[in-house]
């Protein structure tokens, strides 16, 4: 069974998003940001910067990825649904072995435990990582 919010309470919600006020999560967010480039705009430049990085590492290694699973699902394809030469066929028999491994190490990368590099800076800037 769902939980009904009363709608009263939904209005209330509408009506402290404007009031000035800092009663949401993204509304510190955003305070803490601008309090930030108010005070020290060269340190509010450096955490853009790693968000920015962190962003376009996060893409592009999805993007690896998915090109990856998409190149095994084609030589599986081309393995078991179409005629292939017998010379040929060993060698995308031996290239589906090979994306095995690809496939495994891309699948630690998105589901085992990691460091990145990004979050160490992240930690130094905040004064949390050892220098």
């Amino acid at each position: 069974m769902a939980i009904k919010i009363p709608d009263t309470l939904k209005k209330a919600r509408k009506n402290r998003k404007g009031d000035g006020k800092i009663n949401t999560e993204v509304e510190m967010i955003d305070a803490e940001e601008e309090r930030l480039w108010e005070h020290n705009p060269l340190e509010a430049l450096k955490y853009e910067r790693i968000e920015k990085r962190r962003f376009l590492n996060w893409l592009s290694r999805f993007t690896i990825s998915i090109c990856n699973g998409l190149v095994f699902i084609v030589l599986l394809y081309l393995l078991f649904y179409l005629d292939v030469k017998d010379t040929s066929r060993d060698l995308v028999n031996i290239l589906v072995g090979a994306y095995v491994a690809v496939l495994a190490k891309s699948t630690d990368y998105w589901f085992k435990d990691k460091e990145d590099a990004e979050d160490k800076e992240s930690a130094a800037l905040n004064g949390n990582g050892d220098t």
